[in-house]
């Protein structure tokens, strides 16, 4: 005959309980509970980690240079103070473009791992997906063919991403929007307007097309305040949005199904965060151009350093600041030519996507 204790805890044990009858914590709930502490744990030191990286290298931007500054006299001018040479080197020349970088870095890798997340595919990012190429091409034909100034110029590049972006999800939605269409859509856009920026380029005349270049390679050279304020006015406001998004994106993994029965808004949740994405991207290739493969290579190496179990804005966030605060100080000191940021992250992401098709290819996957 069974006992009371018996049928209990077979009771529990076929419907899942974590208790036993006496009401603690069976031994695999405290393993699991004890499991999530230590990965949770673990993603804390690995985010401060990353964050003491960031703040490493943005350091040494401002002390690093044809003139060295101690960190002394750094700190000094950061806090106004006016000090000989650095006051200008630092503060007008260095602070800006450390900032740009910085700003810019953080801004594609949320964007980009929002994509990725969303879209449960590492192609679609915004470089990928023709986001950026949408800037481009207004920026382009700002420049060479319209004669606009640098701020003309960025508003038109902010206003063309948002365009490309709503007509992509437009033309890729269909009862909701699918990841592969809206990646093969954004694909077949980017090579229009890649076509685009082309014709222009081979029109434009010689000090234009210097001009011109030099914003599609993507680079923080001649950084000023004027294009770090408003980057950092959307960061502020658009951060925090993607953030509160951030939960609903990753039960959006398990399928639309699954994260609408778990209790998420899905069309609400999947409409701002790319708004909010969209946003950063804008921005962000306004002030500094498209940076290659940042926004396309900072969730999976924040993925990889950080493992599974939780959002990966805030890590891709700082993993992307790092990428274009280091690719920068190689750019301008490890070779003996001076390169802008976007060809040295191009010559890190091109292999990397590479190395990506051919996995998929291998697994039997598709894109």
């Amino acid at each position: 005959m069974t006992s009371p204790a018996t049928s209990v805890t077979t009771s529990a044990s076929a419907s899942g309980s974590r208790v036993t009858p006496d009401g603690s914590p069976t031994p695999a709930a405290t393993a699991l509970a004890a499991g999530r502490r230590r990965r949770s744990a673990y993603r804390r030191r690995t985010a401060l980690v990353l964050g003491a990286l960031v703040v490493a290298v943005y350091c040494a931007s401002l002390m690093v240079g044809q003139t060295f500054y101690g960190p002394g006299e750094v700190l000094g001018v950061v806090l106004g103070q006016d000090v000989p040479g650095a006051s200008f080197t630092v503060g007008e020349l260095r602070l800006p473009r450390a900032s740009l970088a910085l700003l810019a870095g953080a801004a594609l890798g949320m964007a980009g791992v929002t994509f990725q997340t969303m879209l449960r595919n590492a192609l679609a990012s915004p470089d990928i997906i023709g986001i950026s190429s949408g800037a481009s091409a207004a920026a382009v034909v700002g420049i060479v063919v319209l004669s606009l100034g640098r701020p003309a110029v960025s508003a038109l590049a902010i206003a063309a991403a948002l365009a490309t972006a709503t007509l992509i999800y437009l033309l890729a939605y269909r009862d909701g929007v699918l990841g592969t269409r809206l990646i093969l859509i954004g694909i077949g856009i980017s090579a229009m307007l890649d076509s685009v920026v082309a014709y222009v380029i081979l029109k434009a005349a010689t000090w234009d097309l210097q001009i011109a270049m030099r914003w599609l390679t993507g680079s923080v050279n001649g950084a000023t305040w004027s294009a770090v304020v408003p980057l950092a006015v959307a960061t502020v406001v658009l951060v925090p949005l993607l953030l509160a998004q951030s939960r609903g994106l990753g039960l959006m993994q398990l399928g639309d199904d699954a994260a609408s029965a778990l209790g998420i808004r899905v069309e609400r949740t999947r409409f701002v965060a790319i708004v909010a994405a969209v946003g950063l991207i804008a921005f962000a290739t306004a002030a500094a151009g498209p940076i290659a493969f940042v926004a396309f290579l900072s969730g999976p190496i924040a993925a990889r350093i950080v493992g599974a179990g939780g959002s990966l804005m805030v890590p891709s966030a700082l993993v992307g600041a790092l990428l274009v605060l280091t690719a920068d100080l190689a750019g301008q000191y490890l070779f003996g030519t001076r390169y802008p940021v976007g060809v040295i992250t191009g010559a890190l992401g091109a292999p990397y996507l590479v190395y990506l098709l051919i996995r998929t290819n291998r697994a039997g996957g598709s894109l």
